[in-house]
This record gives C-alpha cells, sequence and structure tokens, in this order.
C-alpha cells in the first residue's frame, strides 16, 4: 500500500518495576534478545520494502512514567545503562533511521529529556555511535511542556535532525513547520542516506519466513 517507513524495532531493554508503556512491544527482556530480534525486524522491513526506525535512544525500558502522559525520569548509573540500555543501538548503530526518547537520564542531562538534551544527543552520536537521521519522539505528546515552536526549537537545537509531529493537529502543525528550517549540513546528508537505502519489496516466501522465526525463537529459548 506504499508504506515505506515504519517506527520499529524497539530497542528498550524493559525492566522490573518500569511502566507498562513499552510492555508486550518489547522484543526481549535481555539486552542480547532485543539486539538479536531487532536486526532480525529490520531486516525484515527492509525485504518488505519498508525503511525500520530504531528507537527510543538511548532507551526507554527503565521509564516509570508513560511519555506520552507525562515526563520520566531514569536514576540508574552510567554503568548500568552501558551493560543494559545501550547494548541493542550499539548494535543496530548502523541503522539510516532513528528516534529519541522523551526520557531525563540523571546520569546524562538531569535538566532536559534526551530529546531536548545536547549531552543526550552527544551521546548519541558519539558513544552510541548512532549517524543515521535522527527524529524526536512525538512532539505533542505530555511529557514535553511549552508550545510547539518551543519544543521545535529546542529539539533542533539539541542537535535531532528532525522533529515528529503525530496527533494531526494543523494549528500545532503550523506552529512547528514555521520553526523547521529546511534540511542542510548533515542532517541533509543523513536524509539523502536514508532515501538511498529504501528498495523495492522483495517477493514473500511465508513457508520461508515462519521457519526463520520458529528458527529464532528455538535459539532464544536455548540461550
Amino acid at each position: 500500500v506504499g508504506i515505506d517507513v515504519n517506527c520499529v524495532p524497539l530497542l528498550d531493554v524493559p525492566q522490573k518495576n518500569a511502566h507498562s508503556v513499552i510492555g508486550d512491544r518489547a522484543l526481549g527482556r535481555s539486552a542480547v534478545e532485543v539486539a538479536l530480534r531487532g536486526r532480525e525486524a529490520a531486516a525484515g522491513l527492509i525485504e518488505g520494502g519498508c525503511l525500520p526506525v530504531v528507537k527510543h535512544l538511548p532507551g526507554h525500558g527503565r521509564a516509570t512514567r508513560d511519555s506520552h502522559e507525562g515526563l520520566p525520569r531514569v536514576t540508574a548509573p552510567m554503568a548500568d545503562l552501558r551493560a543494559v540500555d545501550f547494548p541493542p543501538f550499539l548494535a543496530m548503530r548502523d541503522a539510516v533511521l532513528g528516534m529519541t526518547a522523551h526520557v531525563v537520564f540523571d546520569a546524562i542531562d538531569r535538566e532536559r529529556c534526551a530529546t531536548l538534551s545536547p549531552a543526550a544527543i552527544r551521546l548519541i552520536r558519539e558513544d552510541l555511535g548512532f549517524d543515521g537521521l535522527l527524529m524526536t519522539d512525538d512532539l505533542s505528546m505530555k511529557a514535553l511542556t511549552g508550545t510547539m515552536g518551543a519544543r521545535t526549537r529546542a529539539a533542533l537545537a539539541a542537535g535531532c535532525d528532525v522533529v515528529l509531529h503525530c496527533n494531526g493537529d494543523p494549528v500545532e502543525m503550523e506552529a512547528i513547520a514555521a520553526e523547521a528550517p529546511d534540511l542542510e549540513g548533515d542532517a541533509l546528508r543523513r536524509a539523502d542516506r536514508a532515501l538511498t537505502a529504501r528498495r523495492s519489496p522483495e517477493e514473500g516466501d511465508i513457508m520461508r519466513l515462519r521457519a526463520a522465526h520458529d528458527a529464532l525463537t528455538r535459539e532464544m529459548a536455548d540461550a
């Protein structure tokens, strides 16, 4: 039907006592499971002519609030983030599209969520090695405050390449468009690379795909 981008796979590693917003969208319970299944999901999307968007950089699995409804804060030390939350994103750092998390990480920036934090965007680029086109999570989510124009300016100033707005409100859309400049520099380079990565769908073989899924499931069960 012409859809050539999908905002999956989630590479968030769910943690005990976290909010259920990630829930059954999680690809596993461990960093290894999430990384392996994320890679396979992305490959399947690409075979189907659809670009994957890895999310939510640098991780949403520890959030104790739903960022659609409020601002989550993660207090885990950097050592825990590097051991559990970051590895799936490191494993897929070659993805051409990615999305940020509206989550405050005390170990990175106590004042701003990752979407609006230059320190968090720098970590995504340098420590996680992600050089794909980086979009915000939905700017209309309640984790963020201020006008849509202010949110747009803050996200782009922090280092996001593009902003995402999902609720279809034309007034909000106009406010965002007024603050979003034309793509240039690295943002344009990343966008061009993503566009170039699009492929025509391959012919689907459902039996082959089911066999590959079952083999992967067995592999995970034995791990």
